[in-house]
């Protein structure tokens, strides 16, 4: 397993925060690529199929309601929806980002905070581009692309109604405990 980039001194600067108006550093904008790249390379399973795509989302459904998050839940592949739930709190406005960020994890194969990160490099954004359709995707965190080792991306699993930073958090945390649970 590759070691965890080591994390911004709190004395030098803060961790980048994708939804801050403010100016922020390239270093931390490029150790929080990182960070994520190396989320991607560890979350790897060795199958998954609609019974798995269930046991996460009840998963998901059980962390949420405990921690009583008001967010939307769903795992697809690409149209095929394998599980989805609007938990109590959470909005219309959040089946929208739903489909927007889960389009945007499976036409990059990638985190959807991750292309939005990437776009960021040199300043600017990757919305900036006129190629990209905002009407159809969203780079902003929450969607997390279900990779299997030897096949790659099959599935995306997307959480929606935090900030775009804790919904990337919440998934990769589902994704940690679910690939820990079936090791066993």
């Amino acid at each position: 397993m590759d070691p965890e980039p080591a994390a911004p001194s709190a004395a030098s600067e803060a961790e980048f925060d994708p939804d801050s108006p403010d100016k922020q550093s390239e270093s931390a904008l490029r150790w929080l690529i990182e960070r994520i790249e190396g989320e991607v390379r560890t979350l790897q399973l060795g199958s998954f199929n609609q019974s798995d795509a269930l046991a996460l989302g009840l998963l998901l459904v059980e962390m949420a309601t405990g921690r009583k998050l008001p967010v939307a839940i769903d795992i697809r592949r690409n149209e095929h929806v394998f599980f989805h739930v609007s938990l109590p709190g959470a909005t219309p406005d959040n089946e929208i980002w739903v489909e927007k960020k889960s389009r945007t994890a499976e036409r990059y194969a990638e985190p959807s905070l991750l292309v939005g990160l990437k776009g960021r490099v040199g300043g600017g954004s990757i919305e900036d581009n006129g190629w990209f359709d905002q009407t159809r995707y969203a780079p902003h965190g929450g969607a997390f692309p279900v990779y299997v080792k030897g096949t790659g991306h099959v599935a995306t699993v997307t959480v929606s109604g935090l900030p775009q930073k804790d919904d990337h958090d919440f998934v990769v945390e589902a994704l940690t405990a679910f690939r820990d649970r079936i090791k066993d």
